[in-house]
């Protein structure tokens, strides 16, 4: 069998077309189509949103995680300069009476004050102990003392904390609830 003429594939296509129009095949492939379409532009709207979402989620995840690297970091330079408070304090806490008013105690004193500027600008505070009711969340008993049942009688060195995590906890005497007779030396709790 030969090849028809190009003319006579052409007509006979025309014809199959108009053929398949008559029958109503050609719309309902071309809305098949369209259905497709739709169906393949949704999920591709589907999946940028969730990449979009994805990248929201992992840059907010990084600046926590730089948040708390920051913190961190700030935790343990300040922890480190914590002794160095501790030292100055009881520097100026066993400064004899006599010369209390010397030029290099008040140095020291102004030392101690910059140094506790410095971390109140870096959002450090010291933890309230004296007088407080005792709460293990701040604070470390060391023992116990004369004084109220439950409050701190005695601090034995400063707490700090960076906004509400706790870098170092006081270290207090608890009161045992007995009578103030003077000292406030007491055992270690159990």
């Amino acid at each position: 069998m030969t090849n028809p003429p190009a003319d006579d594939r052409a007509a006979e296509s025309r014809a199959d077309a108009a053929s398949h129009e008559a029958d109503g095949d050609a719309p309902a492939a071309g809305m098949d189509e369209l259905g497709a379409l739709r169906q393949e532009l949704e999920q591709v709207q589907a999946q940028y949103h969730r990449a979009v979402a994805d990248y929201q989620n992992l840059q907010r995840r990084a600046q926590q995680e730089r948040l708390e690297h920051a913190r961190s970091t700030l935790t343990s330079v300040v922890r480190g300069f914590l002794p160095v408070a501790d030292d100055l304090g009881r520097a100026l806490d066993s400064v004899p009476s006599e010369i209390a008013d010397h030029q290099w105690v008040e140095g020291v004193r102004l030392v101690r004050q910059k140094f506790q500027n410095v971390l109140a600008g870096a959002g450090v505070s010291e933890i309230a102990a004296l007088g407080e009711r005792f709460d293990p969340q701040v604070h470390e008993a060391v023992g116990y003392g004369p004084g109220d049942d439950g409050a701190v009688v005695e601090l034995v060195q400063a707490g700090y904390a960076i906004g509400d995590r706790v870098i170092r906890p006081a270290m207090v005497f608890v009161g045992s609830g007995e009578a103030d007779e003077g000292s406030s030396s007491g055992a270690a709790p159990d």
